[in-house]
């Protein structure tokens, strides 16, 4: 039995060939018969460009129909699909293009010489080729140029359901991204498993507005969609007055809390604009009880709030059917196995606060090139240690109440303070900086960088300066802190719990 997972999506595709998959902006919608052609092409593109089975693709490319097609079809050839931040500079980009050692590599149009340069630099054996948002680019022309035998199908290549899918950089606190390795099976069972929990329907429409180089947009959301091959509003991105305009022909939406906050900020979103809508779920940052509790007074629907990451996917969810509580993420998933432990992995009494280790077919098999830091992050038993830190209720809901590690969710996408830290100490005008993350209503965390001057105040302004370019723009610091000193242990590392303690109500509304 193949286990590829595109031999899953492709039977569900071939159920409705003439079912509307993506609903676009310019009216050309696309049918599930249309991905599937097209996903046949992109993956003889991709064999006559040399990608082999368990070859990476990296692709920093915006979100378009053809860019679906293209993850498709490296699913589909058997090629491990490596997508990474669309605002990721070339400085950071030459990280992964080292790191992952991609066959292929699919970047903008406006970037493409930009890669050619680097890699010719770097003398990196890659095949650069490029694909904008408007669906041109390189890559298209080659595809355009490309005449495949019409009698002869394109096969879906046998993958075993331990074979690679996609690896996902997830950065670390030293500042070194992380490969999450994901697996054929990672990726059906987190699919199957969600679309029963979360009662997806034949008639559901999604509105789709999350980015695709993300596993909450590319894995969760479309893989909901793709499996029952239900139609998808598939917007370029988050923009409040298109996304009301697209309601009233969705029936589910998935965001970020930001995209709850936003639309709770128009007068013209009420409770009308809703009214047909099945189902809201938020998530890839903490939503807070006061979004939940006015969207619900706002609209009469309970936000379904649920918790997962890169190296798993979905953990635990809030109930379809059953009380969704604000400021808990619900239960563990069918067949993942959740634990609250301490540091030494001893399970905590309920109702104590510990850190989520989970287990499961949905976790990860590693990280890519990593083996000691792989070793690090699974207890023996096979229990992967998240650095989440939660507490269990009688019933088995799941509460986060923090983050072990420092790391930071803006806007739902993840922050690492280290790799801010190392080029701000750069800075003439600063001694040394300490990055934390602070509750922001819109954001969930903004970032805030406190810094000991060398002199005369640091301002936002300077740090803008001297980060552009070379960090993308959703790191760079919303505030800036001037101390005369940071706070330390008596070990000499900073007490980051003391500034974010300190700052919690910076962004507050007249602070």
């Amino acid at each position: 039995m193949n286990e590829n997972f595109f031999a899953l999506l492709s039977h569900a595709f071939q159920q409705k060939p003439e079912g509307t998959a993506l609903i676009l902006d310019d009216g050309e919608d696309l049918t599930y018969g249309d991905l599937e052609r097209q996903s046949a092409d992109c993956a003889a593109l991709l064999a006559s460009l040399a990608v082999e089975p368990g070859d990476r693709v990296l692709v920093q490319a915006g979100k378009s129909p053809e860019s679906v097609a293209l993850y498709l079809g490296c699913l589909r050839a058997g090629a491990v699909y490596v997508p990474i931040n669309t605002a990721y500079t070339p400085t950071e980009v030459a990280y992964f293009l080292k790191d992952a050692s991609p066959r292929l590599f699919v970047c903008d149009p406006g970037a493409e010489q930009v890669f050619r340069d680097l890699a010719a630099q770097e003398a990196t054996a890659v095949d650069i080729r490029s694909l904008g948002v408007d669906g041109q680019g390189s890559l298209t022309d080659a595809l355009a140029a490309l005449d495949p035998d019409p009698r002869q199908p394109i096969p879906v290549v046998e993958r075993s359901g331990r074979d690679l899918a996609a690896i996902l950089y997830t950065s670390g606190t030293t500042g070194r991204s992380k490969g999450a390795m994901l697996t054929h099976e990672n990726l059906a069972v987190s699919g199957v498993v969600l679309v029963d929990c979360w009662g997806w329907q034949e008639d559901d429409v999604l509105l789709h507005a999350l980015p695709i180089f993300h596993v909450h947009g590319l894995f969760i959301a479309m893989h909901c969609a793709m499996l029952k091959a239900t139609p998808m509003i598939f917007l370029s991105g988050f923009d409040a007055s298109k996304v009301i305009d697209a309601l009233p022909r969705a029936t589910v939406m998935m965001g970020v809390p930001t995209f709850y906050t936003r639309l709770l900020a128009r007068e013209d979103f009420d409770a009308g604009l809703c009214s047909h809508m099945r189902l809201f779920i938020s998530g890839s940052a903490p939503l807070t009880s006061q979004t939940f509790e006015v969207f619900e007074a706002r609209t009469g629907h309970r936000i379904l709030e649920r918790y997962g990451m890169s190296e798993t996917m979905m953990n635990v969810s809030n109930p379809l059917v059953g009380q969704r509580i604000a400021g808990t993420v619900g239960f563990p998933l069918p067949g993942v196995q959740l634990r609250i432990a301490t540091e030494d992995g001893r399970p905590v009494p309920t109702g104590e606060v510990g850190v989520i280790e989970v287990r499961g077919p949905n976790v990860f098999c590693g990280y890519w090139q990593m083996p000691e830091k792989t070793a690090e992050e699974f207890r023996p038993d096979g229990y992967f240690i998240t650095g989440d830190q939660a507490f269990m209720d009688e019933t088995g809901r799941v509460t986060i109440v923090g983050r072990e590690k420092d790391m930071i969710i803006s806007g739902g996408y993840n922050v690492y303070p280290k790799e801010i830290e190392v080029l701000l100490d750069e800075m003439p005008e600063v001694v040394e900086s300490a990055v934390i993350g602070v509750p922001h209503a819109d954001f969930g965390e903004g970032v805030v960088a406190v810094v000991v001057p060398a002199g005369a105040e640091v301002s936002v302004a300077q740090t803008d300066t001297a980060l552009d370019g070379r960090i993308a723009r959703f790191k760079q610091p919303k505030r800036v802190i001037n101390v005369p000193e940071l706070p330390r242990n008596a070990m000499g590392k900073v007490q980051k719990n003391q500034l974010r303690s300190i700052h919690a109500a910076l962004f507050e509304e007249g602070a």
